[in-house]
């Protein structure tokens, strides 16, 4: 270590070296390329000098420093750039414990709540890291080798590290670092593998030599992106932690939490390792997604994944800076220039890959509780529905349709008519929907149960150390947990689906439980001693244990460890669960899990868990499904009115208005509870909750084809406010609004006993979705009538959005008349686009079986273009169109060159009815 010196600023400069990317082929162990240290700049230095100089004078005229005194470097360092040495919970940790690691102790006042603040034992500037030994250049990029000659306070430390730096496209970056010596895990996850070096980075990437650090700036800005000197590395065998500053405050991402959008990094920690708890603040929830996408000053965006599936903690502190420490696995890094949000997530989904489309019906409302107790009350509830004829595409039965909770069973007393119920759903174009665990019972009679006796026979169950399967509780009571990881499992899920299927011919799957959870902590004989279990450091999950409610981390599963599998245990089921419905039904699958990881959007969707029936549950329900937008997960909503506990018919009504604008939209209820679908409602309440669902289902078409485009290209469905507004400061924190794609604005009522709402309207014209009457906004918060039936909907200048006469059903919303809604820009100009198929084949648009249609309006002329076509847009007929914005009352309207009957009301909407064109053939409109 460093003897401490005078303090000058050469000091706060450690030996260290700039190694540009065209030169780097240059350095090797003898002869290095030396310049500046560019880490901190002048600023920092000016910051830390000047915080030292007033704590000295300070210290001076109060009478000097209490207790030891304190080494000078450590005065250097602000609260708020103080990196945590002694992150363990549930120790108090004293002057020796942090002396002991070489680290600085300085106590401070602990912040209110309980809550974690300044560490008071932090790293000082010249704690030990890794030096950079070489670096050469590759065809891709960089490989270099880093040295550690100071062992760190974990055990196993690892001397030497691999670096590897590929610039893989000129908007992103890949640096990975591993052992130089011994191959560690990796997560199975297929990633593209870059041809060629990118030619035009979009940013440019130094080092520090000693200690090592990455510094990543955007070529553009300067900003500096990355700046990995600020802690050090330390890389163990069950500790790896690295951090870095970051250019601004506004972080997004890092799921799955409960919390506003933006995060609050005044000292939090984030926890990933998949947990089943009712979705708390600060808890660990159902998923982990280790990536964040973070706004810059001016409405630059980057992003930033580790790919490592390892229990894991992020902590955000004020500086502002970020910690990304994990117990496992390697440092493998992709960073993402965007320059904006939506460029961003786009190029997060190259990696990780863009979500399925789903079938038409998936978008349409689902309904489900637990507790219906028989197949006659469910098919009541769905009578009901269509007596009222309030649209509902899907019917969905919790645990209480199985036979003692056994998966792949029915109960044969109370849901006997189970498979009459499915048969009368598919003659009224419903579909229907079950759920799964994945604990299997394993206390049935030798020869009973066909599921367990099977996998046990062909060894695909999670086992003990001892090679025995891991038994523990779920719902049908003691349990083995099917392991997804190895492939045979898949087969035998495929053949207990087949099996079930052909006596209840479901339609989809959702998959529950699956974090795993297990009622008891590891299994019924507890987990043995040993570091998977109890390893040298645990990040900070509820319960304090890897296994607190779910299985060893000791298990043994095909692929690796549970330890290092954990977090994917959802993934690999989904991914099992799609694969089966596809070869069951031939169609696109339909899969909703709780437990997710990056690049499950490929498999399924997602729920946002098992809420409960208050009003800060349906506000927290925004910032959840637009996080879930950010992870490439675009089918996401919460349980409509609430899971547990019991609705009111205000909060109710509010919630179906609000959630029949989530992309996925499902009310569900526990049981014990009183009902909570529309039709128990007031007539009132319910003809509101059917009005916002006939609004949804209008909004079909438009709604479809983000999901095309989501899976195309990796747009987001549901859309945070400053995607579309980067430049807009105002809109970086707001959580309580949304937008579906580029152009219309949702402004739900989030709490009791008012009739209006306020909302922000960032700049422009918005026209009222309903009326077509036009605010023009300066970027402001505007007040809104909201009357318990009305939601608030807006459409942003310059759109065109295709809509279609609701039905009850998504299959009879398919043959009404479209009616395509023009918003007018401020120039009159305005733009949409629609994707039509059939709704339900696998590989519509990469077999060429879809129509593609682009409209544009200017100067006065609106026209239809087609740009592919197949046979389904020939049975669908445009109906009306309606223009937002005509400025003048035209004298005529010609079709194709034909006069046209047409009406224009006082807020210029121009209306151009019966129309009866087909969706097949392009077409010109004009107004004159």
């Amino acid at each position: 270590m460093k003897s401490y010196q005078k303090l000058t600023t050469a000091v706060l400069q450690p030996a260290a070296c700039r190694v540009e990317e065209e030169g780097a082929a240059q350095m090797s162990a003898g002869r290095r390329k030396l310049a500046p240290w560019c880490v901190g700049s002048g600023l920092l230095v000016a910051a830390v000098l000047l915080s030292a100089t007033t704590v000295w004078v300070l210290r001076q005229v109060s009478g000097g420093w209490p207790g030891p005194t304190l080494p000078p470097k450590c005065l250097l360092v602000p609260e708020s750039h103080r990196f945590d040495c002694y992150p363990e919970r549930h120790v108090v940790v004293t002057r020796e414990l942090c002396e002991s690691r070489g680290c600085c102790f300085i106590e401070s006042l602990p912040p209110a709540g309980g809550k974690r603040g300044v560490p008071w034992c932090f790293y000082p500037p010249d704690f030990p890291s890794y030096t950079l030994d070489s670096l050469n250049q590759t065809a891709l990029g960089m490989v270099g080798l880093l040295v550690r000659r100071e062992k760190a306070y974990y055990p196993r430390d690892i001397e030497m590290l691999r670096l590897d730096v590929e610039f893989e496209t000129d908007t992103r970056l890949h640096i990975k670092l591993t052992d130089a010596a011994n191959p560690r895990y990796e997560v199975p996850l297929e990633v593209p593998r870059a041809m060629k070096r990118a030619e035009n980075p979009i940013y440019t990437l130094d080092f520090s030599r000693d200690p090592f650090g990455v510094l990543l700036r955007r070529r553009a800005t300067g900003t500096v992106l990355l700046n990995t000197t600020v802690a050090p590395l330390i890389f163990a065998d069950q500790f790896l932690q690295i951090a870095t500053s970051l250019p601004s405050r506004f972080l997004y991402g890092l799921g799955e939490h409960r919390g506003t959008l933006l995060h609050n990094l005044d000292w939090s920690t984030l926890t990933l390792w998949a947990r089943d708890v009712s979705p708390t603040e600060s808890f660990n929830l159902y998923g982990a997604h280790p990536f964040y996408l973070l706004m810059e000053e001016g409405g630059d965006a980057h992003g930033v994944f580790l790919l490592n599936s390892n229990a894991m903690e992020v902590v955000l502190q004020p500086a502002p800076g970020l910690t990304w420490r994990t117990i496992g696995g390697v440092l493998d890094f992709y960073i993402f220039l965007g320059p904006d949000p939506n460029m961003v997530i786009q190029q997060y989904q190259q990696v990780i890959g863009f979500p399925a489309m789903p079938p038409l019906w998936a978008l349409g409302f689902h309904l489900c509780r637990w507790g219906y107790g028989s197949s006659n009350e469910t098919w009541q509830t769905v009578r009901a529905m269509r007596n009222y004829q309030i649209p509902q595409d899907a019917q969905w039965n919790d645990i209480d349709y199985m036979d003692g909770y056994r998966d792949f069973t029915f109960n044969p007393q109370k849901f006997a008519s189970l498979p009459s119920l499915v048969e009368d759903l598919h003659k009224h174009g419903q579909y229907y929907v079950i759920i799964l665990d994945p604990g299997i019972s394993s206390t049935n009679p030798h020869g009973s149960y066909w599921p367990f006796d099977e996998g046990l026979k062909r060894g695909l169950f999670l086992n003990t150390t001892q090679g025995q399967p891991l038994i523990g509780q779920v719902w049908p009571g003691f349990t083995a947990f099917a392991d997804f990881s190895n492939p045979d499992t898949h087969q035998w899920w495929l053949e207990n689906l087949q099996h079930f299927h052909a006596h209840v011919p479901f339609d989809g799957l959702w998959i529950d439980m699956n974090e795993p959870s297990n009622f008891m902590d590891g299994s019924e004989d507890g987990c043995p001693p040993g570091e998977l279990d109890s390893p040298p450091y645990t990040p900070a999950v509820l319960g304090d244990s890897l296994s607190a409610k779910t299985v060893c981390a000791s298990a043994k599963q095909k692929a690796s460890v549970h330890y290092n599998l954990h977090n994917l245990y959802g993934l690999m089921e989904a991914k099992a669960t799609a694969s089966a419905l596809i070869q069951i039904q031939g169609k696109r699958p339909f899969v909703i899990s709780r437990s997710t990881f990056p690049s499950q959007g490929r498999y399924s969707g997602h729920w946002l868990g098992d809420n409960r029936s208050q009003w800060k549950d349906m506000y927290y329900s925004i910032p959840g499904l637009l996080s879930f937008s950010l992870f490439g997960i675009p089918l996401v909503g919460a349980d409509i009115c609430g899971f547990s506990g019991s609705t009111s018919e205000e909060l109710c009504t509010r919630w179906m208005q609000l959630g029949a604008f989530y992309p996925f939209a499902r009310n569900h209820n526990t049981q014990n509870e009183k009902a909570q679908d529309p039709t128990v409602f007031s007539p009132a309440a319910r003809t509101a909750m059917k009005n916002a669902l006939l609004t949804r289902y209008s909004l079909l078409p438009f709604l479809y084809t983000l999901f095309h485009r989501a899976h195309l290209q990796g747009d987001t469905v549901a859309r945070p406010l400053f995607f579309e507004f980067p430049w807009d400061v105002a809109t970086l924190g707001l959580d309580r609004q949304f937008l579906w794609g580029r152009s219309l604005l949702v402004t739900p009522v989030l709490e009791p006993g008012v009739e209006s709402v306020t909302g922000y309207v960032p700049r422009g014209v918005w026209y009222d979705f309903y009326t077509g009457s036009s605010v023009n906004s300066s970027g402001e918060m505007l007040k809104m009538s909201a009357p318990l039936e009305h939601l608030n909907l807006h459409v942003r200048e310059g759109a065109i959005l295709p809509t279609q006469k609701p039905g009850t059903t998504s299959e009879a919303t398919r043959g009404n008349p479209l009616r395509l809604i023009v918003a007018l820009s401020s120039s009159a100009t305005a733009w949409g686009d629609l994707f039509w198929d059939d709704g339900e084949s696998l590989d519509t648009f990469e077999r060429g079986n879809y129509s593609y249609l682009v409209f544009n309006v200017t100067q006065n002329i609106f026209t239809s273009t087609v740009l592919h076509a197949s046979t389904e847009a020939t049975e669908v007929t445009i109906g009306t169109l309606s223009i937002f914005g005509v400025r003048e009352p035209p004298s005529k309207v010609l079709l194709n060159g034909q006069e046209k009957p047409f009406s224009y009301l006082d807020n210029q909407v121009l209306t151009v009815s019966d129309l009866g064109l087909s969706l097949s053939q392009g077409f010109s409109l004009q107004w004159l």
